[in-house]
């Protein structure tokens, strides 16, 4: 045991200080930080917040020119100052003709102007909203929704109470649930998709998970098979048995990924709290409070438990190599094996519920990512991810022992890979 931890104290430290660690990891973390932050520089190039929308502290200011139909434009100012925290804000525009609020436009003192137009045979105006850059479209429909509750109010005047306007004015919400769900836990939890914040969660984490594990493993491989063609596995196997060395290097090795992971889970959280990009997810109404925490948590677990069983075979696979140019067509098996699991999940993400996902959620080559879409969307009752969580550990298990026995028996083999009855033949000879 002392030994497995010199190796994976080694493995870590060698792995972190070379250039390849440091550049792609700084390389990365730009991209995040530069691929979070694209809203808000288009939004400094468009000069201004006008066409991105605007949250509730810095609301759009929008005139009002009132020398025509006063009783609408005051009727609608109070409609719009009664919604509360809103994305824009009427400016009534008072003795000011229509020149006047073009200057006003001008100036930056409004972002717009809103023009009720009297229409010859019609009892309400024609609104026309003037600005010199465009409305954001979330504006553009809270305005209309305001115009609209006007409109009823002037057109029935008296004749309604203000509850029936309220009741009419009031949206019809539809609420879907699917019937293929099972009763229980996740029959709550059907009620409801996945919110759009989660959504953006569960898909990173399925890329995080898929490239994380590809980077890693090949890792692992290759330098497995490096050490075996410069003959320094002759000198290791004599001081260090051959599962301490394959245990160790797995574990410095998915040392070194999380502290990747890590460093990027802290610029993702870093950009996310700036306030402009607080003010972004508040424009497409979400926030980071509705996270669900329970996709963080089992999202950690399944990372770590599909990281050992496809980095077992990875070792396993890379001691069968004798010449690291042979290693990509070795490991093609697995990496395809991971791209199935990638694909189903990236493709079933808006379907959580399909039976193809459900029995993926139970083969541990697969379960990692697609059971993480199914709780992602609350349709995972507790005994699935449970079930799912027992075959994944009873199978790392399995290939552990398997991979341990083939890593003692290809290590020492050279020249070409061995064929199947070969490597079983040796393996029988091997007890751990």
């Amino acid at each position: 045991m002392n030994k497995m931890g010199t190796i994976t104290g080694f493995t870590f430290k060698n792995k972190v200080k070379t250039k390849s660690f440091m550049v792609t990891t700084i390389v990365l973390a730009l991209l995040i930080t530069i691929g979070l932050n694209v809203p808000y520089f288009i939004t400094l190039f468009n000069g201004g917040s006008i066409g991105g929308g605007a949250s509730g502290s810095n609301p759009v200011n929008i005139g009002v020119l009132t020398t025509e139909q006063q009783d609408v434009a005051q009727k609608l100012e109070n409609f719009s100052s009664a919604q509360g925290n809103q994305a824009y804000r009427l400016i009534m525009g008072g003795d000011k003709d229509e020149a006047a609020l073009k200057e006003d436009v001008n100036k930056g003192v409004i972002d717009g102007y809103l023009k009720l137009e009297t229409v010859q045979g019609q009892e309400f105006p024609k609104p026309v909203l003037y600005s010199s850059d465009d409305i954001s479209p979330q504006i553009i429909t809270s305005l209309e929704a305001a115009l609209q509750s006007v409109k009823l109010d002037v057109v029935v005047k008296d004749v309604l109470t203000a509850e029936q306007k309220a009741l009419i004015t009031t949206p019809v919400k539809l609420t879907a649930q699917s019937l293929s769900t099972d009763e229980g836990e996740a029959g709550a939890g059907s009620e409801k998709s996945m919110s759009p914040i989660n959504y953006i969660v569960v898909y990173l984490l399925i890329i995080l998970l898929f490239t994380s594990t590809m980077m890693t493993g090949n890792m692992i491989a290759s330098e497995i098979t490096a050490e075996k063609s410069s003959r320094i596995m002759e000198i290791l196997i004599t001081s260090v048995s051959p599962l301490s060395q394959m245990f160790g290097k797995i574990i410095g090795i998915f040392m070194v990924g999380l502290l990747q992971i890590g460093i990027f889970g802290a610029v993702v959280a870093g950009n996310i709290m700036l306030p402009h990009n607080r003010a972004v997810l508040g424009d497409l109404n979400m926030s980071v409070n509705d996270i669900n925490i329970a996709v963080i948590v089992y999202g950690l677990i399944f990372y770590i438990l599909g990281y050992f069983l496809y980095a077992v075979m990875f070792a396993a696979i890379g001691s069968m190599v004798s010449r690291t140019e042979e290693l990509g067509q070795a490991v093609l098996p697995i990496t395809m094996l991971s791209l199935v699991s990638f694909y189903i999940a990236i493709f079933s993400i808006s379907t959580p519920n399909i039976l193809l996902l459900k029995i993926a959620s139970f083969i541990p080559f697969t379960s990692p990512t697609a059971i993480l879409v199914r709780i992602g969307a609350g349709v995972a009752p507790t005994w699935e991810i449970l079930l799912s969580l027992a075959i994944l550990a009873v199978s790392i298990l399995i290939f552990g022992w398997l991979a341990a026995k083939i890593y003692r028996t290809g290590v020492l083999m050279y020249g070409k890979r061995p064929t199947f009855k070969e490597l079983f033949k040796a393996m029988k000879a091997y007890k751990i």
